[in-house]
């Protein structure tokens, strides 16, 4: 997308695991961290990542503790350099 276009949820979605690809060469744990995470909304800015499925295991498993600020850079910074996008991470 050109500099100035604003992505959507879906286009976002569309490249995705070209963002995890890339945090994978730089950081295994880190995209261990968020391989798993759902993309729920893309506004003003802030992604919105959800961990819960409750398909997977009962009862909490947010492993929040798991993804310390250098993962939150390096996903952020990823999202940068593929889709040019600057975000706020928010994790639910």
């Amino acid at each position: 997308m050109s500099a100035g276009t604003e992505y959507t949820l879906d286009q976002l979605k569309a490249v995705w695991n070209e963002i995890l690809d890339s945090v994978l060469e730089t950081d295994r744990i880190a995209w261990l961290a968020f391989f798993d995470a759902r993309l729920v909304s893309l506004t003003a800015g802030e992604l919105t990542l959800s961990f819960s499925d409750v398909t997977k295991l009962s009862g909490d498993h947010n492993f929040s503790i798991a993804r310390n600020p250098k993962h939150i850079a390096l996903l952020k910074s990823s999202i940068k350099s593929v889709a040019g996008l600057e975000v706020e991470i928010i994790e639910v």
